[in-house]
């Protein structure tokens, strides 16, 4: 099952906003003691542009998601969406977790109206939950229960919740993390013509260094914790990506290096 095939960028109209990061650290109380997770972070991602965050397990790549989500307010520094400051969670910015958390007594239709219900705006565009399901390849269920799909399909109802609302921003926390091999590089492509279709602007956290390097424009290299950036790599490949090229293969080892990992490669 795929997605309906997106149309080339350069023909859809930008929905996405600019965000940027400006000196952001973070901290967390660990019984009264201080846990530093974020040391003097700037980051720039512009409208309608796919930037990835690169880095080791548990440096602060997520808290960095929650807090451009608004769900926690950074220690200090400031962050910014279309050039103002936000001050908590905001429809225009959806999150889309590992886990696909669809609620198992509704049906798929029902998981993905859920923001909308949550806004009262259900009939208004009760339409659009069928676009949506069409575009990720659910159409035929969307009556089914969350039990009677696969993972990859749990992911496309996932993504397809987030895409209902008309998101500027989109703010990927490993969500193909779970999937087997194949049915995540399936995925990867799907997720890039989903953003290229809608146009917003997507923030990833990945451990993967191919994911990374085939969906974003830009991937953004942190430290261990405290998370310091160590690197930016621009990739410099058109859309679609292909893994076997020489220049792919040539930035998967920059980015290996930059890791600290190169004697692996």
């Amino acid at each position: 099952m795929v997605i309906a095939q997106a149309e080339p960028a350069a023909n859809d109209t930008v929905r996405g906003l600019p965000i940027e990061a400006i000196r952001l650290s973070h901290e967390f109380d660990m019984h009264g003691q201080s846990l530093p997770v974020l040391d003097c972070i700037d980051i720039f991602a512009g409208p309608g542009e796919f930037v990835a965050l690169l880095g080791p397990s548990g440096c602060g790549k997520t808290t960095l998601l929650r807090l451009v989500a608004g769900l926690e307010a950074p220690r200090s520094g400031r962050i910014l969406v279309d050039g103002r400051d936000i001050d908590g969670p905001d429809p225009s910015r959806i999150m889309v977790f590992q886990d696909p958390t669809l609620y198992p007594w509704r049906t798929v239709r029902r998981n993905v109206a859920l923001g909308l219900e949550a806004r009262n705006v259900l009939r208004p565009h009760d339409r659009r939950i069928d676009d949506m399901l069409r575009l990720v390849g659910l159409e035929g269920f969307s009556h089914a229960y969350p039990h009677q799909l696969s993972g990859g399909m749990a992911q496309r109802a996932a993504l397809a919740r987030a895409l209902v609302n008309k998101p500027a921003v989109m703010l990927l926390d490993e969500p193909l993390g779970k999937l087997d091999s194949l049915t995540r590089i399936s995925m990867q492509s799907e997720l890039m013509e989903l953003w290229q279709r809608e146009r917003l602007t997507a923030l990833l956290v990945t451990h993967d260094i191919e994911e990374a390097l085939f969906l974003a424009s830009r991937v953004i290299v942190l430290s261990q914790r405290p998370a310091r950036i160590v690197a930016e790599i621009v990739v410099d490949l058109p859309y679609p990506r292909h893994r076997s090229d020489q220049r792919f293969t040539a930035l998967r080892r920059e980015a290996l290096a930059h890791l600290g990992l190169a004697s692996t490669w």
